[in-house]
C-alpha cells in the first residue's frame, strides 16, 4: 500500500482507469461514432409505438431512496463490475422507453418520508409523513383520526377485482413501503402490538403486522419481519437467542395459513427453493426477524436474493387467468444511504435492476405494464471532475482547499462527518472500496437524510406512454389502475368483459340478444295506446 501511495493520486487514478481500452477511446474521438449512435437511437425512437391496450399484469418496482444520482452511480458501478469503464453501461430499467419525473413531497413535508410517499404511489392520494394508507386528514400518532380517513391501495383493489397480488421486499414486510399496500396506520412504526401506545389500543387501532394478515388477501408475501408475527415466548427458527415480539400471544403466521388452500410458509432459501409453484397459491416467506441482509452481507445458502424472490412471486401469481399486481421493493438502497455506505446502497440498486431484468424475461411484454420508480431521493452525490473509468468509489483527481484528497462520492449530511484534530481526515490511506466505508459528509448527523429532488419514473408495456412530463407522485397509482382495469377505472368500456359489453344480463345468457325481446318495449307501447282508445 505504501508503494502505491508513493505514486500519488494521479498514479492511483491511472491504475483504476486502466481497464478503459485505448481502442474504445480512439473510436469515440471520431465524430462518426457519435453520429452513428445517435442516428440509431433516433431510428428506434421513430419506430416507437405506444401499446394502447389495457394490461393484464402490473409490476411496480420501487427503489427506496433511489434518486437519479443513485441510478447514474449504479449504472457506472454495474459497468465497472463487468470490466468496463462504466459510464457507457445501461441498467435494464434505463432501457424502458417511457420516462417521467415524480414530485415526491408529502402534504405536510417538503422533503418526504417513505410512508407518505407509499400512500401516494400505491393509493393514489398524497398524505402526511409517517402515515400509511390514510388521507392527509389523519394526524400522525393520533389513532382516532384513522377511522373514516382510510384510502385503499391498488394492490387491495386489484385483489377485489379478481387478480392475484403479491409483495416482495428486502426490508421487513411491515415496513413503510410495503405497508402502504395493505395497512391503514397513523404511525408507520406500529409494527407489532407492543409498539402501540395504550390509548391507540383502547381506541381500536391495530398494528401493521396484524393488518397484513387481516386487511387484504395477499397471495405472495416475501421479505423480512418474522419477529412481529410471533408471540414473545416463541423462539426464532434461525436465531435461537431471539424471540417474537407480540405480547397478545397471537401467532400471525398460523393465522395467515388457516383457511387458505395451497398455502405454504417458508423462512429460509431452502424452503423457498422447495416450493412447488404449480400447487402453491399462497406463499408467505419471512427470511429474517427484521430487515433482510444487505446483498453484500447476505448468506447465499440461507437467504434468497431479491431476484430469486421476484421470480418465485411471478411464477405463482402468473397462474391467475385474470392477471396479477406485484409490488417489488429494493428497500435497503435507502438504508445504505442513511448509514452513509454508498457501496451497500449501490449494490442494492444493481440487484433491484437484476430483478427488473428477470421480471421482463418471465412476463409477456405485450400484456404486462412494468414501472420502476423511487419514493424519494437522498443527499447523495458524486463529482470532482473525475476522468473516464474512475472507480465510482474512488478519489477525485485534485485535492480540496484543505490540501487533502476526497472521494468522488460524498453526502450532504450524515454519519460520515468526522474531524481529527480539527481537520478532515486524509482519505488517501483508507479502503474506500470496502463495503462498510462511510463516505464523508458535510454536516454531522446520526443518520443521513432524504433528498427533496424529483425522482424518475421508467415504464414499458401497455399504457406506459401515459408516464410523461413532470407529475405528482400519486399519478403513478392512477396510471397503473387505469392500465390494469382496476378500480376506479374498472368500468371503462375497454375493461368490461364480453358478458357486460354485449348487453347480456348476468345470469340470463343471451336474454338481450333475442330479436323479439329487443322489440318488446315497442309492442308494449302499442298495446297501451290501443287500450286507451
Amino acid at each position: 500500500m505504501d508503494r502505491l501511495l508513493a505514486w500519488g493520486i494521479p498514479g492511483l487514478l491511472c491504475l483504476v482507469c486502466i481497464h478503459l481500452s485505448a481502442a474504445s477511446l480512439e473510436e469515440e474521438k471520431d465524430p462518426k461514432y457519435w453520429n452513428a449512435r445517435a442516428r440509431q437511437t433516433l431510428e428506434s425512437a421513430l419506430k416507437l409505438t405506444p401499446v394502447a391496450r389495457r394490461a393484464k399484469n402490473v409490476i411496480l418496482f420501487l427503489g427506496d431512496g433511489m434518486g437519479i444520482p443513485t441510478i447514474t452511480a449504479a449504472r457506472i458501478y454495474k459497468g465497472q463490475m463487468a470490466g468496463g469503464s462504466g459510464e457507457e453501461a445501461m441498467l435494464a430499467m434505463e432501457k424502458f422507453p417511457y420516462v417521467a419525473l415524480s414530485k415526491t413531497y408529502n402534504v405536510n413535508r417538503q422533503v418526504a418520508d417513505s410512508a407518505g410517499t407509499g400512500t401516494a404511489y400505491l393509493c393514489g392520494v398524497k398524505a402526511n409523513a409517517k402515515t400509511l394508507g390514510v388521507s392527509a386528514t389523519a394526524v400522525h400518532n393520533q389513532c382516532n383520526t384513522t377511522f373514516g380517513n382510510e384510502v385503499y391501495s391498488i394492490l387491495h383493489r386489484a385483489k377485489l377485482g379478481g387478480k392475484a397480488v403479491g409483495i416482495v421486499t428486502t426490508t421487513r414486510v411491515q415496513h413503510a413501503s410495503p405497508g402502504a399496500s395493505y395497512a391503514h396506520s397513523v404511525n408507520r412504526e406500529w409494527y407489532a402490538d407492543d409498539d402501540l401506545p395504550e390509548d391507540a389500543v383502547q381506541q381500536g387501532c391495530k398494528d401493521i403486522a396484524y393488518q397484513l394478515v387481516h386487511n387484504t388477501d395477499i397471495n405472495v408475501i416475501l421479505g423480512g419481519g418474522r419477529k412481529y408475527m410471533m408471540p414473545r415466548w416463541t423462539p426464532d427458527p434461525e436465531y435461537s437467542k431471539q424471540n417474537g415480539t407480540r405480547k397478545d400471544g397471537l401467532n400471525l403466521i398460523e393465522m395467515w395459513m388457516n383457511g387458505k388452500e395451497g398455502a405454504q410458509y417458508v423462512w429460509n432459501k431452502t424452503g423457498l427453493e422447495a416450493v412447488d409453484e404449480n400447487s402453491t397459491d399462497y406463499l408467505l416467506g419471512l427470511f429474517e426477524p427484521k430487515d433482510m441482509m444487505y446483498e453484500l452481507n447476505r448468506d447465499n445458502a440461507t437467504d434468497p436474493s431479491i431476484v430469486e424472490m421476484t421470480e418465485v412471486a411471478i411464477r405463482i401469481l402468473s397462474k391467475n387467468p385474470n392477471g396479477f399486481f406485484l409490488f417489488v421493493e429494493g428497500g435497503r438502497i435507502d438504508h445504505g444511504h442513511h448509514q452513509g455506505k454508498a457501496k451497500q446502497a449501490l449494490t442494492e440498486a444493481v440487484m433491484l435492476d437484476q430483478a427488473v431484468e428477470r421480471a421482463g424475461e418471465l412476463t409477456n411484454a405485450s400484456e404486462t405494464l412494468m414501472v420502476v420508480t423511487a419514493d424519494h431521493s437522498h443527499v447523495f452525490t458524486f463529482g470532482g471532475s473525475t476522468p473516464r473509468g474512475n472507480n465510482i468509489f474512488g478519489l477525485a483527481p485534485k485535492s480540496a482547499k484543505d490540501k487533502r484528497p476526497y472521494t468522488s462520492i460524498l453526502y450532504g449530511n450524515g454519519p460520515g462527518y468526522t474531524l481529527k484534530n480539527g481537520k478532515r481526515p486524509d482519505v488517501s490511506s483508507v479502503d474506500f472500496d470496502d463495503k462498510n466505508y462511510q463516505q464523508q459528509a458535510a454536516v454531522p448527523l446520526e443518520s443521513e437524510t432524504h433528498g427533496g429532488d424529483d425522482v424518475a419514473i421508467m415504464a414499458k408495456g401497455p399504457m406506459a406512454h401515459l408516464f410523461h412530463g413532470i407529475q405528482e407522485q400519486n399519478y403513478i397509482a392512477h396510471v397503473m389502475a387505469y392500465a390494469g382495469c382496476i378500480e376506479p377505472y374498472h368500468k371503462d368500456p375497454e375493461c368490461l368483459g364480453p358478458d357486460q359489453t354485449s348487453g347480456k344480463i348476468s345470469g340470463s345468457p343471451g336474454l338481450s340478444q333475442h330479436p323479439f325481446l329487443l322489440l318488446l318495449p315497442f309492442w308494449v307501447c302499442l298495446l297501451a295506446l290501443e287500450m286507451r282508445r
